[in-house]
């Protein structure tokens, strides 16, 4: 199975200690409205767990994170509270694209995007891989769909 590129734990940590920031400042702002004494320490506690809550949430994350091209599917294993198997037959594979936020690409790095038939939301994301290797597994993916076409037994 093959993992992450390790900047998406980066990735993972800034967006958590973002939805720090702005949690702590709604709780200034609570504290001001209600007009509480204790501002500043209730505001750096907040800050504090949910910071440190979020950036061990994104190594945990980021050990877990897992996938792979076996010859029938795409395998993937992530999850940290629930851990999720997804199999993904290339079958199914409609599209696949490659995509980056402002943020990936400061990090230099990427994601893949797999658009499935089926149910609304079946769609997978692989985060967090370098920009060749996004478009290497696109472009394999890409492959093994259209050879799993003739399969399709509908």
């Amino acid at each position: 199975m093959e993992t992450l590129h390790e900047r998406v734990r980066l990735q993972w940590s800034l967006r958590a200690l973002i939805l720090a920031a702005v949690l702590a400042a709604l709780a200034y702002g609570a504290t001001v409205l209600l007009d509480w004494l204790p501002q500043v320490p209730l505001v750096v506690g907040a800050f504090t767990v949910v910071a440190v809550l979020g950036v061990a949430h994104a190594f945990a994350h980021y050990r877990r994170w897992r996938f792979d091209l076996e010859s029938d599917a795409l395998y993937l294993v992530r999850g940290v509270v629930t851990h999720v198997d997804t199999a993904v037959p290339y079958v199914r594979v409609q599209h696949v694209d490659t995509q980056r936020t402002p943020l990936d690409r400061a990090l230099g790095i990427s994601r893949v995007v797999v658009y499935t038939a089926g149910s609304r939301g079946a769609d997978v994301t692989i985060p967090g891989l370098t920009v060749e290797r996004a478009r290497t597994l696109r472009n394999e993916l890409r492959e093994l769909a259209v050879d799993a076409e003739p399969d399709d037994a509908v």
